[in-house]
């Protein structure tokens, strides 16, 4: 290029390009179509989303049985507690070895071995001691682990009110 041209080309305005319709009626479409679908994906998100965002209730706690019934030999009781996960709702129902120690202090364990999730049994082998049917793990009256199982029972949060026992949410265990 010579120094001529190069000189016109410098002078020359500067073209812009106008829109043409057909882009202007895509840009719009296209935008329009965006903002509808936002409209219609945000409510999905939010509803997906909400359950993991929504504060914890506390624990509560669900009468089990009269105190009296409670004697130093465990005994199995069977409850239900209103679950709410996420927006699945329902009333599962659970069981705990309900005992009083030497100290006539009741405390509850959890049925559920710590080794693979049986369900664990009192006595079923004739050595006061709980037993897993699946795998053979055993448990001390306290729930402390003989054999097998890496843990002891977990145990429930226990309160007396009123002559009945009471059981919370379920906790590691503090008699081991």
């Amino acid at each position: 290029m010579s120094n001529h041209e190069h000189q016109e080309t410098a002078h020359r305005p500067v073209q812009r390009k106008e829109m043409s319709r057909r882009q202007f009626l895509s840009y719009t479409l296209g935008g329009t179509t965006a903002f509808m679908m936002g409209g219609a994906v945000l409510p999905m998100v939010r509803f997906a989303v909400d359950p993991l965002l929504a504060k914890k209730a506390e624990g509560t706690w669900v009468k089990v049985v009269e105190e009296s019934k409670i004697t130093s030999e465990p005994q199995e009781f069977k409850f239900q507690i209103h679950q709410v996960d996420g927006w699945y709702v329902s009333d599962p129902e659970l069981s705990a070895w309900i005992t009083k120690d030497a100290n006539n202090q009741v405390f509850a364990l959890s049925p559920v071995c710590k080794h693979l999730g049986c369900t664990i049994g009192w006595n079923t082998l004739g050595k006061h001691e709980y037993d897993c049917p699946c795998h053979g793990a055993r448990y001390t009256v306290d729930g402390k682990n003989l054999a097998v199982a890496p843990n002891p029972l977990d145990e429930y949060e226990t309160k007396i009110e009123n002559g009945f026992v009471y059981l919370g949410p379920v906790k590691k265990n503090s008699r081991v």
